[in-house]
């Protein structure tokens, strides 16, 4: 008896599985594209290897003529910073939305701080301000808008903010303190 009670436990089986099977292609031929497997299309070439990522490009270097020593270097027309430590260094690089009013190029020194939120000369609330110049009696400062935004000054107001993201901006908060040079570039 155990003879003829394995042979239908094995017909039976191989019965289940081509039901599976059967089953499974006709739900793989029904399925709607976005979660069927993609079917590979007719070519007339030969496909062309991946190409490879990109790699990561380094970071600009900084401008010539910036100094030496521990430094801020911010290159105008680059609308960019390096945070330069006392063995010329670059500790960190972005790039920046630049005020309404720009300060000559020349070397300054970080005058004042202030790090809990205050609203900037154009209404937005901002954090971590590193002030470090003086034009037409406006204050020249790196700060960070606490909203994270960076968007470009309103050129008829005369504002002072050069604004950076916030990451950035606790970067330079934690570099820059006062008497800390400020080196203005082209």
């Amino acid at each position: 008896m155990a003879r003829g009670s394995s042979g239908i436990v094995a017909g039976l089986t191989a019965a289940a599985l081509a039901a599976v099977g059967f089953l499974a292609y006709q739900a793989s031929a029904s399925a709607p594209d976005s979660v069927a497997v993609p079917k590979p299309k007719a070519s007339a070439t030969a496909t062309a290897p991946a190409k490879p990522e990109k790699e990561k490009e380094a970071p600009p270097a900084v401008p010539a003529g910036s100094g030496s020593g521990k430094r801020t270097v911010y290159a105008l027309a680059d609308r960019r910073v390096w945070l330069v430590d006392e063995n010329d260094k670059v500790l960190r690089t972005f790039e920046v939305v630049p005020s309404a009013l720009n300060p000559a190029p020349g070397t300054y020194r970080v005058t004042s701080r202030s790090e809990p939120p205050t609203k900037g000369s154009d209404g937005v609330m901002i954090e971590h301000v590193v002030r470090f110049a003086l034009v037409d009696g406006v204050t020249v400062g790196f700060s960070a808008a606490v909203d994270g935004s960076m968007k470009s000054p309103d050129p008829s107001l005369k504002t002072g903010g050069v604004r950076m993201s916030r990451a950035d901006g606790d970067a330079m908060w934690n570099f820059a303190w006062n008497r800390t040079s400020v080196v203005v570039v082209p």
